[in-house]
């Protein structure tokens, strides 16, 4: 699941144990990307701060598009199957397969700003003036384009925590249909053991 060591739900306390129940209040079960983040939860409070100012002023459409763009760029199966799986809720499975598989369904802005975020992933110092000009070409005003590459930047530090520390996406991405898990399968495999404990009860 991971590289590091990692504290059981049950031996949760303090804010690792807070921490632990917002995520397993958000998602039913117990991530493994959180529980990389047991030894620093003020990291993990940190970053969704951070993720939460950010995405405060970008349409969730543009959010996922630009999002699951960086991650494959960066190679992060983790992130590329969650904000695949968000993208697919937004526009529908046979669009994502169509996004995935190259296809033309986006409109011209929307291409660029993938673009963008792929080669600010991929290789920052290489962004240009004419990749923003393409940018605003299609109408997007500054602070947009700021907008996309912070979704960009900040989807590079996550991914390198939870690839740095050798965390697995969730048992639960292998529900996903096979033609979709293997094309966001980027990086390293969804882990094969069912990680997903539950939380013991406040009582406990």
């Amino acid at each position: 699941m991971s590289f590091i060591d990692t504290m059981a739900p049950e031996q949760a306390s303090g804010e690792v144990q807070a921490m632990y129940r917002r995520q397993q209040a958000h998602f039913g079960y117990l991530p493994n990307y959180a529980r990389v983040f047991c030894h620093r939860p003020e990291v993990m409070a940190s970053w969704a701060a951070l993720l939460g100012t950010i995405r405060r002023h970008v349409d969730p459409r543009r959010f996922e598009l630009v999002t699951l763009a960086a991650a494959r760029a960066l190679g992060n199966s983790y992130c590329a199957l969650a904000h695949g799986q968000a993208l697919a809720g937004l526009v529908g499975t046979p669009q994502l397969q169509a996004i995935l598989e190259g296809r033309d369904t986006l409109d011209a802005a929307e291409r660029e700003m993938m673009a963008l975020a792929t080669k600010v992933a991929d290789d920052a110092a290489g962004v240009t003036q004419a990749d923003i000009d393409r940018l605003r070409a299609h109408g997007l005003a500054d602070d947009e384009i700021f907008d996309i590459v912070a979704v960009a930047a900040a989807r590079a530090f996550f991914t390198k925590v939870l690839d740095g520390l050798g965390a697995q996406a969730d048992v639960a991405y292998r529900e996903m249909a096979p033609e979709l898990r293997e094309a966001l399968t980027v990086g390293r495999p969804i882990a094969a053991g069912d990680e997903r404990r539950e939380m013991p009860s406040a009582e406990a």
